[in-house]
């Protein structure tokens, strides 16, 4: 081809942004909810399209199910996708009106004898789950499924008979806890954010982030991953940041880093993204699939935590 002489278009700032860079990663990679998501966070896009997506993956009962949450497959409504399912209605602030009193009816049926959520409900046996999911008869209450639900229903003030005992539920679970790991932390976190009682909740919220610097649950700096043991039962290499817990400057967990380590850790998630655009998962990888499903979520939640920090994500 002839040389027209033209000198090339200069590289705009926004070419190597964070957020072009991750939208480039989503259109490639992500399923429809996600790259829906993502529009309607950073490209102006509309909630009903949001919406419409993640219907397809709600049941008759109410619930959701067909792999909303990568690790879970199989198209049985389970808690962890709707509490999934909550988390996008929240994000869109369609979390109310005849969807969520659906989705509680469903949390109704599937409850324990103490009003809570178990982790995974039985009718996941037969479909395929992560192996670090365990799948038993009568599995007992669980923080780590209760808890977010519970918080996300209260932060959009939502009412409903089932909120009463599972409430009760997580106060109790999140004031006895002794010896803890991330996930159950976060869940403890999106509870105690948004529970009506807020002097209970900073109270609960100082004791929990004296537990996690005890016990090393946050890598408080990220040059030294080695000094921070790994949870047991999580996969090598799984470890969690200040970032994890503390998702947003309003929440209880932020008070538990200091200004030094939380810069240190939004540092470090800047400097996570990949070549590719997106950011990476820590947790097992036990399928392809999951793993590439699950990119998208992580990316997003990334950019997220990042604006919210006033980080310049372009």
């Amino acid at each position: 081809m002839a040389e027209t002489g033209a000198s090339p278009l200069p590289t705009t700032p926004r070419a190597h942004s964070p957020i072009f860079r991750a939208e480039h990663f989503v259109w490639l990679t992500a399923r429809v909810l996600e790259q829906r998501l993502f529009a309607h966070h950073f490209l102006h896009g509309g909630a009903d399209a949001v919406e419409t997506a993640l219907d397809a993956y709600r049941n008759q009962d109410g619930g959701y199910g067909h792999a909303l949450e990568p690790d879970l497959r199989g198209p049985v409504s389970q808690p962890l996708h709707t509490s999934h399912a909550l988390r996008v209605l929240d994000a869109i602030g369609r979390c109310g009106g005849q969807r969520v009193e659906r989705v509680c009816r469903y949390l109704t049926s599937v409850s324990t004898a103490d009003g809570a959520l178990p982790a995974v409900h039985p009718s996941q046996r037969g479909y395929p789950a992560a192996p670090f999911v365990p799948i038993v008869d009568d599995p007992p209450s669980d923080l780590l499924a209760t808890g977010p639900v519970v918080g996300l229903l209260h932060r959009n003030e939502v009412w409903h008979a089932w909120l009463f005992r599972a409430t009760d539920f997580c106060w109790q679970a999140v004031e006895s806890l002794a010896r803890s790991h991330p996930y159950e932390i976060q869940a403890a976190v999106t509870f105690l954010d948004s529970a009506a009682d807020r002097r209970r909740a900073e109270a609960a919220a100082d004791r929990l982030g004296r537990m996690v610097r005890e016990q090393r649950l946050a890598v408080l700096d990220p040059q030294r991953p080695e000094a921070f043991p790994v949870a047991p039962g999580y996969a090598p290499g799984e470890h969690h940041f200040p970032h994890d817990y503390a998702k947003t400057p309003r929440s209880v967990a932020r008070a538990w880093f200091t200004d030094e380590e939380m810069t240190r850790s939004l540092d470090f998630l800047e400097g996570e993204q990949h070549e590719d655009g997106g950011w990476p998962i820590r947790w097992r990888q036990w399928a392809p699939g999951t793993a590439l499903e699950a990119r998208p979520m992580v990316t997003i939640e990334a950019l997220r935590t990042l604006r919210a920090y006033g980080r310049c994500i372009g």
